[in-house]
Order: structure tokens, then C-alpha cells, then sequence
């Protein structure tokens, strides 16, 4: 195949859009990426603000373990990341409990040491989720081809494949069952904060198989990306250009223009049109339909979970010192009862106060987050103003009396606060309700595959299977290429 003749538009900049678009262009296509904002990444973006660069949202870097799909993608691209490890991935702290999550995984054994069996079942299967995942993952299988690619990963793991299968219909809390773990609070309340945090949801909902790859992401080892995790979008961004594409900003793409099975192009706010032979929407599937005409809407996406949470976020420039005792640049805090998220369990990164550019000189540069679900702000809004800015001004008490509850000084360290809302992740993201994380992986039989109804466009990032991190969205670009070849192929 001569790529060259290959014309593909990336809607968003997006790692998953990005990554895909990159390796595309690396092998000789013609590839545009058209982004509303004026800086690359999306929910993986760093802003500016007041002196400071902020994390939009995801703060930790994940997967780029040797064989991980970010060393892989690396490595392909000639992209030397700016990376350095984390002794710690992050902390955990509920109450008086402090364990530092480690490649080792010491800390969490010692505190739970009946958990032993459990946590070396997990390891099991998470080694052949990694496996099966090298090179990406036809997951859900749409073809024979799909199936015989599968069949032939899961034959070079027999064994765990056959332990694969065992594991698929069980959730997370069937599996601590089985261990006879789900009769501890507080290890499931453990387990539950991470895993909402990486499938968003607990372990009562979360499948098994899903849960066992998204607790390995701290042995797996976790890294500071230098300059903040949009480093990374912008690394992919200038690998697109090196290869001859484009990424344009503060381009808006406000509908996709299709005939029958095909898109032909799509246009902008601006004005400007782009044809394409292929699409690549790095967008969640509402927010696609809202692009297409009703009819086209209505048949374009085949039906999946659906996303559920957004995020409030609040992004502070403070003293560094009142985390100095902490141990690690990233702070899971979790209250003491009820349910995570809403301001009950939130994420903390800051950024190393040696890092330069970060934040003015002695200060650094925090992204809180927690989960929220979208309806609520966008109900208070519709009613009026003061209600929204209410509603931000009592989340934001919360979470900064959950993390007071750990570090008594936060509230004196503050220099600089703004918060963000479903709202805020609207308006940038342009993500219809707000929604980020991807959706609740519940089950492996019921994910969102990145084709369409369209011939020639194609979903990329965290709503498609296998989800939300940058491992996870990477290995969905592989994929993506993979149908984009086959695509092209037919042509």
C-alpha cells in the first residue's frame, strides 16, 4: 500500500488521536489533526495559568514499562520521552492508613497480608492481559481475521487464556469473594478507590479481568513527565509535523460531511472545509453525533457502556512545603465513609519544586481532582448563575477540607485557586455533558469498538475499548491503525 496517497483528518489532539495520526504519518499518509484549542493533549492537556502549568487532568504517566504500549509507541516514533520514575506511583491515604503503592507492592502485603493469594492471581493475569495487549488488541473481534489473531495470542498463552475465560464473567467483588476479601472493609474500600479511578467504577460493577490490568498500573511503575503530562501530546504533535502532517489549531470542527457509508470531509467554524479518505474522531460517540446530521446520528455508533462521570477539578499554585513529608509527588486521599468520589475521594499531583517552568520560583503547581457526576452543575447553571458558583464554591470547601483532614496547612499554602466543573470539561474538551474517563468497564462484551456505520471513519481514546490512561488509549490507536489499513486496503 503507498500511504502517501493516504489522506486522513484527525478531529481533536487527544493522546489516542494523536498516537494513531503519528504512526500513520510515520508510515507515509497525509495526516491533518484539527484542534479547537490552542494547545494539544485534551483531557491530557498542561495549560498555563497565572504563572503556572497546570495538568489538566491525568497527572500520571503509565505504561512506558520495557514492552509497555508507551515504550513500544516510543521506540516505533524514535521519540526519547522526557521521563523519569516514580519511586512512588502514589499515595494512599484513608483515615490513618498510609501505603505507598510500589513496583514492589510491599507496603499494600504488609498492611493486608491475607491478601497474598490474591494479589499473585492478579499479577498471573495481568502479565497475559500485558501480553495479549503487545503489538494492540482486536478487541471486540468484528472479523474472522480479528478472531484468528486473538485465537493465535491466546494459543502462545494456553494456560492463562484458559484462566482468562474463568475470570470473564465474574466482577472485582465476586473475585475478592473468592479470596474471602470482600468481608474487609477496608481492603475493598482500597480497591474501590483505585479502581474508580482507572475503570471508574468500584468493584461491585468492575469485570474482573478489567480490574486485574488496572491494578497493576503502579507495579507496573509509574513516571513524571518533564514539563507536565501534555509534554506528550506535544512529543506526538511534533512527530505528526516531522513526517509531513499537520496540526492546526483553534480549528473547530462543526460537522462531518458523509454520503451513504463514506465520509467525504469535514468543516470547520472558520470556514475552511477538508476532504479526507479517512476520519479519525478522537472524540466520545455523543459528542461525534452532535457532528453528523440527525439520520446519519441515529445509525453512526454501535452501542456500548456509556459514560457516567465527569470530574471537578481544582488547580492551586501553593507552597510546596506542606507536602514535604508526603513521600510522593501524587496523593490519593479517601474519606472516611460513604460513597468515593464527589468530593469523597480525590487524586492529588504536584509538580517538583526543582522542576523550572512549572510555577513561580518556591511555589508549585497542584491539579486536584474527584469524580462528579455531570447533571447536577448543569441543572444549577440552567437556574441561574449564582447557583452554579455555589455549587463550585462548596466543592471546593470540600475538597479542600479532605485534604486539610491530611495536611492541616493546605488552606495557609495556597497562592493561586481556580476550579473546573463538568461544565469547564465542556467547553474545552468540547465532550457533550462534561464526560471524562471513558465508561465504566463493567464488561468485556460490552465495549464500544472504535468502527462505525461509516466505511472510512474511525473512533480513537478512552471511549473505546480498552478505556481511559495512556496505555490504555495507546493500545485503542493500534487498533485504530489496524482498521484504518484494512480500510484503506479496500479502497
Amino acid at each position: 500500500m503507498d500511504y502517501r496517497e493516504l489522506n486522513i483528518i484527525v478531529i481533536g489532539s487527544g493522546i489516542g488521536g494523536l498516537a494513531a495520526g503519528a504512526i500513520l504519518a510515520a508510515k507515509g499518509a497525509a495526516v491533518t489533526v484539527l484542534e479547537a484549542q490552542d494547545y494539544p493533549g485534551g483531557c491530557a492537556a498542561t495549560f498555563f495559568r497565572n504563572g503556572y502549568r497546570f495538568d489538566a487532568g491525568a497527572t500520571v504517566g503509565c505504561g512506558f514499562h520495557p514492552g509497555g504500549p508507551m515504550h513500544e509507541l516510543g521506540r516505533e516514533l524514535g521519540i526519547n520521552w522526557p521521563i523519569e520514575e516514580e519511586p512512588v506511583a502514589w499515595q494512599y491515604r484513608h483515615k490513618e492508613l498510609r501505603l505507598d503503592l510500589t513496583r514492589s507492592g510491599d507496603a499494600v502485603l504488609q498492611r493486608f497480608p491475607h491478601s497474598v493469594s490474591f494479589w499473585k492471581e492478579q499479577k498471573q493475569l495481568a502479565g497475559l492481559l500485558w501480553q495479549l495487549a503487545s503489538g494492540g488488541l482486536s478487541w471486540p473481534p468484528e472479523t474472522l481475521r480479528d478472531l484468528a489473531g486473538l485465537l493465535r495470542k491466546g494459543v502462545s498463552g494456553f494456560s492463562g487464556a484458559g484462566r482468562l475465560l474463568k475470570f470473564a464473567p465474574r466482577t472485582a467483588l465476586a473475585w475478592l469473594a473468592a479470596h474471602q476479601l470482600d468481608a474487609d472493609p477496608e481492603f475493598v474500600r482500597f480497591i474501590d478507590a483505585q479502581l474508580l479511578i482507572s475503570v471508574q467504577t468500584t468493584s461491585a460493577c468492575a469485570g474482573a479481568i478489567n480490574a486485574a490490568i488496572a491494578l497493576d498500573l503502579p507495579f507496573s511503575g509509574a513516571w513524571h513527565v518533564k514539563g507536565g503530562i501534555g509534554t506528550i501530546a506535544e512529543l506526538l504533535a511534533k512527530s505528526i509535523t516531522d513526517n509531513g502532517g499537520a496540526v492546526l489549531y483553534r480549528k473547530k470542527v462543526i460537522r462531518i460531511d458523509s454520503v451513504r457509508k463514506q465520509v467525504a470531509g469535514v468543516e470547520t467554524g472558520d470556514g475552511s472545509a477538508f476532504a479526507a479518505d479517512i476520519v479519525l474522531a478522537n472524540l466520545t460517540p455523543e459528542s461525534l453525533g452532535e457532528l453528523l446530521d440527525s439520520h446519519s446520528a441515529d445509525t453512526a455508533m454501535k452501542q456500548g457502556q456509556s459514560a457516567e462521570w465527569s470530574a471537578f477539578m481544582l488547580y492551586l499554585g501553593m507552597d510546596p512545603s506542606v507536602f514535604e513529608a508526603s513521600g510522593s509527588h501524587h496523593l490519593q486521599i479517601i474519606g472516611s465513609s460513604g460513597e468515593l468520589g464527589e468530593g469523597n475521594s480525590i487524586f492529588v499531583s504536584f509538580s517538583p519544586p526543582a522542576e523550572s517552568g512549572r510555577a513561580p520560583e518556591g511555589l508549585c503547581a497542584v491539579t486536584v481532582s474527584t469524580h462528579s457526576r455531570p447533571a447536577p452543575w448543569f441543572e444549577a447553571l440552567n437556574r441561574g448563575r449564582g447557583e452554579y458558583l455555589e455549587l463550585k464554591r462548596a466543592y471546593t470547601e470540600n475538597v479542600l477540607d479532605l485534604m486539610s483532614s491530611q495536611f492541616p496547612g493546605v488552606r495557609d499554602a495556597v497562592r493561586f485557586i481556580e476550579a473546573g466543573t463538568p461544565v469547564t470539561w465542556q467547553r474545552y474538551t468540547g465532550r457533550g455533558h462534561g464526560y471524562v474517563g471513558g465508561y465504566p468497564q463493567i464488561s468485556l462484551f460490552d465495549v464500544i469498538s472504535p468502527s462505525t456505520a461509516f466505511d472510512n471513519m474511525f473512533l480513537a481514546g478512552d471511549s473505546v475499548f480498552p478505556g481511559q490512561s495512556l496505555p490504555g488509549v495507546v493500545t485503542g490507536a493500534r487498533r485504530v491503525v489496524e482498521m484504518v489499513v484494512k480500510s484503506a486496503g479496500r479502497m
